[in-house]
């Protein structure tokens, strides 16, 4: 705790520009939405609009579960960059999440104009794929200010790129990002003299995590939790079924098809190979448009594929033209299709809980009742625990708990946290004493910040030990 106190305080003292995120500002923007926030949507915007007027950077989590409204409350966060005339940025792991936000963005703001200039708000894309031409007119947009708020990948991070203006970083799916990266998007602002100016930094999971967890390892993050869905959204029925009653699964498939819904069909793997029974992508996507649905449209997506096709499909998958889309992991977020009204997820037990509860979370966007079917043999162990688990909830902050019981810390989240150093003794369902912890290391740095008096200088050494070689875990 002491550890990220340190780092809290290191990137605390750059200054950072306060942004007028008044509530006239709010409102604008509320108005254009064709919908009404939350309460806890408005209450996690409030606290974050707080942190902006502020002169020194913001730098907060915010998490919610699947489907509650994360991107409205960024939006509004990036629109008090816009209306003070700076510029906003917000970067997603995938193309795919990556070109959703943007799609999602420039809609949001297409009846606001651009309050100092009067135009409309532009939105830029910068990812990997872009044609030279357009990356080229991409990066002079973003250093010269053109580009309000600027949607990209790891792209968004490479050395040419230079905001001129940045005042509020957006980082989307956390946990896919290392500390590094969230640094290194901070170091953007290079386009004026003001190097030491941070952005203020908000950074959004839609993997719920544990209070335990988030206070260890996000002990250096302010943190609003969005704990309220919409109101009208139908929870997603959840069934487990055996590999002999798949037939039944592409029955129900079928008949939602004939409804005019679409579906999802999962698979762990995207070839077969000899060393794993599983079923895989691309095999079973022949066998399924050939066989099975030989009379419905059926779309093959995985991570191998170039980003123009995975982008074709998806286009076309949104748009109605694919029935059924057979794919991968690379659905496992950011994919919005509210006419999708069932999943069915093969050899369920090779996922994570967190990742099946993600893969859930692609159906229940629209007003149709919807559906997810798991498909696994799995007989005993962890496997069973995890999807009846599945199948009795909904409640990502309730599954996350569980989750983080079943698999322990150092796999919650699937990757390592680049970063962070091994935890040594602690024991994350003991919450009461994390918390104790985070107090008595608030008030020893309120009295010694720098851990200088003679009493402290072998606390002060412990953890300069313990993040040596961490980097700025800021």
């Amino acid at each position: 705790q002491l550890g990220f106190l340190t780092a809290r305080r290191s990137f605390r003292s750059a200054p950072a520009v306060p942004l007028r995120a008044t509530p006239a500002m709010q409102q604008m923007f509320l108005d254009v939405l064709p919908f009404a926030l939350t309460g806890a949507q408005r209450r996690a915007l409030d606290q974050i609009g707080a942190d902006l007027r502020r002169d020194k950077p913001m730098s907060r989590l915010l998490q919610g579960d699947v489907g509650s409204g994360k991107t409205a409350v960024a939006a509004a966060a990036l629109w008090f960059a816009v209306a003070d005339g700076k510029q906003g940025a917000i970067m997603a792991p995938t193309e795919i999440l990556a070109e959703q936000h943007a799609r999602a963005l420039s809609r949001l703001f297409q009846p606001l104009r651009h309050p100092l200039q009067d135009r409309p708000v532009r939105v830029v894309l910068l990812t990997g794929s872009l044609r030279a031409a357009e990356r080229r007119d991409a990066l002079a947009a973003i250093a010269d200010g053109q580009a309000d708020i600027v949607v990209g990948t790891h792209a968004l991070i490479q050395r040419e790129v230079t905001f001129r203006n940045l005042a509020l970083a957006v980082v989307d799916e956390q946990h896919r990002f290392g500390v590094e990266q969230r640094a290194a998007l901070r170091q953007r602002n290079f386009a004026d003299s003001s190097h030491a100016i941070q952005p203020h930094m908000l950074v959004m999971s839609a993997t719920p995590i544990p209070r335990s967890l988030a206070l260890t390892i996000y002990g250096d993050l302010d943190i609003s939790v969005i704990d309220e869905m919409p109101s009208g959204r139908i929870p997603i029925k959840t069934k487990w079924l055996t590999a002999t009653e798949r037939e039944r699964a592409y029955s129900f498939i079928r008949r939602q098809v004939q409804a005019g819904r679409q579906a999802f069909i999962i698979y762990p793997l995207v070839e077969e190979s000899e060393a794993s029974d599983a079923r895989a992508a691309v095999e079973e996507h022949a066998q399924l448009q050939q066989v099975i649905f030989p009379d419905l449209q059926v779309a093959l997506l995985h991570g191998r594929m170039k980003a123009e096709e995975k982008d074709r499909v998806m286009r076309s998958f949104a748009a109605g033209e694919i029935d059924i889309l057979v794919a991968t992991a690379v659905v496992e977020v950011g994919i919005d299709v509210p006419n999708a009204t069932v999943i069915l997820i093969e050899n369920a037990d090779r996922f994570g809980l967190a990742q099946l509860h993600q893969f859930r979370g692609r159906v229940g966007r629209g007003e149709h009742p919807s559906y997810c079917i798991l498909i696994s043999d799995a007989e005993e162990g962890d496997s069973v625990k995890r999807l009846r688990a599945l199948e009795t909830t909904t409640d990502g902050f309730a599954l996350a708990q569980i989750d983080l019981e079943l698999r322990g810390p150092g796999d919650f989240f699937g990757t390592r946290q680049s970063g962070l150093p091994p935890l040594r003794t602690a024991q994350l369902s003991d919450l009461r004493t994390l918390e104790e912890a985070r107090e008595a290391a608030h008030k020893l740095f309120t009295a010694d910040p720098d851990l200088t008096l003679p009493e402290h200088q072998a606390l002060a050494a412990h953890v300069a030990e313990l993040w040596q070689g961490a980097g700025d875990i800021s």
